[in-house]
């Protein structure tokens, strides 16, 4: 398999380009790394991306010159000897004689440092152009074979859990299952975890966040474990909560709420709607059950390149969703003293509604 094969990136640059005669920019400067493999291929931790009117220019250094030439597809390759900042200074220096250059950049993904080298070496034939989010509103949208990346990604993190529900036992240590999952992933083909694997017991199921400890599980507790994988690049992100033990009635009825809330938001999920609408069918579920000042984040976000992208799926968010998009669904209560319940899906939105991507047994598993 070809690197053009392999990660896809055809047009992307270019339509990238159809924001520049609005914000009358003569090119546009790409930081973020993962920006950078959206639009060129190219994996490396040493990228900076240079997107002018015609032509674009992947600087890299002498690390990732071979890599880059296999990776790299709608860019050319330069390899900077003084830095890449530097480099990319000098080329937009020199891009037009007339006047300054008008740079669209990221204000959030460029330092001081670079901003000020830039300038530097530019020579003073530079003006800014600030375009958040450019990028990124493209990566919302995914394409056919990003969506079949993600498919593959969201199934392979679904095996892996129902695969592990055998190291779920009392005294088991939290890091010990995380590690475990973490394993399982990487013999299933993923490059590795989406994030820091979350396996939380007891009261520290209560945290939304929690990092596993040396903690041992215990009879009787909640678990909440939020695992995810990149495979092709592309990231899945998958919660569930069991009990090990035969669970009181109280928390039976508040899984039963949490997955109904869940439901209630995949059903609102369709082109056209907008993100806050999502969050706001699970938030009613939940405050018909008493429950609602339990649900302390949003509902979900996007998902992609990155576990964490736009949109958000929360309160105020007016972002209208589109097809072809992947979002979570997430809704959880955490009750300090008790723990936490969590279930989590990734979904791409159709024109049909919401289709599920994990496919883990989503009903309430005593251990």
């Amino acid at each position: 398999m070809t690197p053009q094969e392999e990660f896809s990136n055809r047009g992307r640059i270019a339509r990238l380009r159809f924001a520049f005669s609005e914000l009358r920019a003569d090119a546009l400067l790409v930081t973020h790394l993962p920006n950078v493999l959206y639009l060129t291929g190219f994996t490396g931790s040493a990228g900076l991306l240079l997107v002018e009117r015609e032509g674009s220019v992947l600087f890299t250094d002498s690390r990732y010159t071979l890599q880059a030439r296999e990776e790299v597809s709608g860019a050319s390759v330069r390899t900077a000897k003084r830095g890449l900042v530097r480099a990319a200074g000098e080329r937009i220096g020199v891009l037009r004689r007339d006047r300054r250059v008008q740079l669209a950049y990221a204000p959030s993904q460029l330092t001081v440092a670079q901003k000020t080298t830039l300038e530097k070496h530019a020579a003073g034939r530079l003006r800014w152009v600030p375009a958040d989010n450019l990028v990124e509103r493209l990566r919302a949208v995914k394409d056919a074979d990003e969506l079949s990346r993600m498919r593959e990604a969201a199934e392979l993190i679904s095996r892996v859990f129902e695969q592990s529900l055998e190291i779920l036992r009392p005294g088991r240590r939290e890091t010990e299952v995380a590690a475990e999952l973490e394993l399982r992933m990487k013999q299933s083909g993923a490059r590795g975890p989406s994030f820091e694997t979350i396996v939380a017991s007891g009261p520290r199921a209560a945290w939304p966040h929690a990092r596993p400890s040396s903690n041992r599980l215990k009879k009787s507790e909640l678990v909440v474990l939020d695992q995810g994988a990149i495979l092709r690049c592309y990231c899945s992100d998958m919660t569930r909560t069991v009990y090990l033990g035969r669970s009181p009635r109280k928390i039976r009825e508040m899984y039963r709420a949490v997955l109904e809330a869940q439901a209630a938001a995949k059903a609102v999920v369709e082109p056209g709607v907008t993100a806050e609408k999502v969050d706001l069918a699970a938030r009613r579920v939940l405050k018909g059950h008493g429950l609602e000042k339990f649900f302390t984040h949003s509902t979900g976000h996007g998902l992609g390149l990155e576990v964490h992208e736009m949109p958000r799926i929360g309160r105020g968010e007016k972002t209208v969703l589109e097809a072809g998009m992947v979002i979570t669904i997430e809704p959880g209560i955490y009750i300090d003293g008790l723990g936490g319940i969590r279930i989590e899906d990734d979904v791409v939105v159709t024109a049909h509604g919401a289709q599920d991507l994990t496919t883990a047994p989503r009903e309430f598993l005593e251990l």
